[in-house]
């Protein structure tokens, strides 16, 4: 599914994306625990259930949706998932690919971040 025809991105591109979102990734996770935890955490890092999918997974799954439209059902099929998980994958990573904004072929410093940016860019 890491292919350029199903995620839209070369795989160069894909591994700088990993690299630059994943710390961002977490963070947004770990802030989203300390809130329904009401502060420190209790056990140990590492402890408690496992991810099914990696952050790698993750990010390829929510670009081939994106990109191509699948279905929810059919990438839990390809990745042995529940569709559940599928659904919650995709909305971790959607907003952390909005806050990275999009970049412009023609200007290698703009992002465009919001619908007024896009609308003042054309």
């Amino acid at each position: 599914m890491s292919h350029p025809a199903f995620c839209g991105v070369s795989r160069q591109h894909l591994g700088d994306l990993l690299e630059e979102l994943q710390p961002k990734w977490r963070a947004r996770c770990e802030g989203g625990r300390h809130a329904r935890r009401g502060g420190a955490r209790r056990r140990h890092p590492g402890a408690g259930p496992k991810y099914q999918l990696t952050f790698h997974d993750r990010l390829v799954i929510t670009l081939v949706h994106l990109r191509t439209g699948l279905t929810q059902e059919a990438l839990a099929v390809a990745y042995d998932v529940g569709s559940s998980t599928i659904s919650r994958t995709i909305g971790e990573i959607r907003p952390v690919l909005a806050d990275r904004g999009f970049a412009v072929p023609d200007r290698p410093g703009l992002r465009l971040r919001t619908l007024e940016d896009v609308f003042a860019y054309a």
